[in-house]
């Protein structure tokens, strides 16, 4: 069987190539983010499909007015296996974030590229490679005439860049997974593909806004400058930050707590203008043995004390929230068959851990599923030349269709 699925993967590699460009070629940029959204690559993936030998294809579009067509696509495409009871789901996203400074890119990042045994631009890695990896793992099978033990879906979700509210959680809103379910996630790894994530730290997203006094900057004796403010404070943030919650898990890959002063809002316009607004925002990844509102709540007391120093007005907010979950047993079948199927193929020990990054395995072990995440990737993902390796590419589509296969 090992050998009659790596074989099939093998004749379909050109196929999987082209499909990874096309998915590369469509602007899905988060529209939160400021791009058109997953209407098109949506499009363009269930047409893909339909032809294959799925039982049942089935669109959840969620309302968003963000979007000028009113929705974000969720596509549900479910191969029936032995027994109908049990689902085991691969989940992976449309959604990508923007290119960033476009002068850090050596190719136009919605133009595939390929060169030296690599695919450039923008969602190659994140999470285009795995999104194509699960489709063609499943039509590999197919293609095989293999009938899985239990139903094998494909949810291939929006909005995962900017919280889920349209994507996985809108999917669980619709009661589509039963009790009994296992999940996949293919959204973190390693560069050899020896690892196997069961957990995931809590995310803070902080909006903090300083409020001080616009004036003319050769006058500052009548300006409250908001900037000079900010930037004392967001310093003063960060050292309290460290210094306090340096607790050290060594289940994840990064056994800290992590605080990143991360996007800066343009203030003013011109130069000689002192800014009475200043915002700047922190991403914040945290062991499970911290309370976010905790830390939210002695943030805010601390800024009593720069409101009074600088004479400001200190707004903290809670941008995106995302408390930690359970973790997987990883002594869960679900872990322990993905480790034998990722050994078997590669012949490499495989380790198993947390990570800081969120992905939709958080949100759906916090509604009580088992889910774990791997994949082979460089962590290229959010970055200017952004690249997947082709070997990562078919060997993850042998890997998950040979654990398709086993499930």
């Amino acid at each position: 069987m090992k050998e009659s699925i790596i074989k099939k993967v093998e004749e379909l590699k050109e196929e999987i190539i082209e499909s990874s460009k096309k998915f590369i070629s469509i602007d899905s940029v988060n529209p939160r983010a400021g791009g058109p959204g997953e209407k098109e690559v949506a499009e363009w993936l269930e047409s893909l499909i339909r032809s294959w030998n799925f039982d049942e294809i089935k669109r959840y579009d969620a309302p968003d007015d963000a979007v000028e067509y009113g929705y974000r696509p969720n596509i549900v495409a479910t191969y029936k296996g032995q027994n109908p009871q049990r689902t085991i789901w691969f989940v992976t996203h449309m959604d990508k974030v923007p290119a960033g400074d476009i002068k850090l890119w050596e190719t136009d990042p919605f133009q595939s590229v390929v060169k030296d045994g690599k695919i450039f631009g923008r969602g190659s890695e994140d999470n285009g490679a795995s999104l194509i990896s699960t489709l063609y793992a499943v039509k590999s099978i197919m293609d095989l005439k293999m009938r899985p033990k239990n139903n094998i879906a494909l949810a291939l979700v929006s909005d995962e860049e900017t919280g889920s509210e349209f994507g996985i959680k809108y999917l669980l809103k619709q009661g589509i997974f039963k009790e009994g379910d296992w999940f996949y996630v293919p959204d973190a790894g390693e560069s050899d593909g020896s690892f196997i994530e069961v957990a995931e730290k809590s995310i803070m997203w902080l909006k903090i806004t300083t409020i001080g006094k616009q004036g003319h900057a050769s006058m500052p004796n009548i300006s409250i400058n908001a900037h000079r403010a900010g930037m004392d404070f967001a310093i003063a943030a960060d050292k309290y930050f460290h210094e306090t919650y340096n607790l050290q898990d060594d289940l994840f890959n990064y056994p800290y707590s992590s605080f990143e002063p991360t996007k800066k809002v343009s203030n003013v316009e011109n130069i000689n203008t002192i800014p009475g607004t200043d915002i700047i925002y922190f991403d914040g990844r945290i062991l499970p043995n911290y309370d976010v509102e905790q830390i939210i709540n002695n943030l805010k007391n601390l800024s009593k004390e720069y409101e009074k120093k600088w004479n400001v007005k200190i707004i903290i907010e809670g941008e995106h929230i995302e408390k930690s979950t359970k973790p997987t047993p990883k002594e869960h079948p679900c872990v322990e068959i993905l480790k034998e199927s990722v050994m078997n193929l590669r012949n490499i020990e495989v380790k198993v851990g947390g990570i800081g990054g969120g992905t939709c395995a958080a949100i759906v072990r916090g509604a009580g599923f088992p889910a774990a995440v791997w994949s082979t990737i460089d962590g290229t993902a959010h970055q200017p030349n952004e690249y997947v390796k082709i070997d990562n590419l078919i060997k993850d589509t042998q890997v998950f269709a040979y654990l398709m296969s086993n499930l």
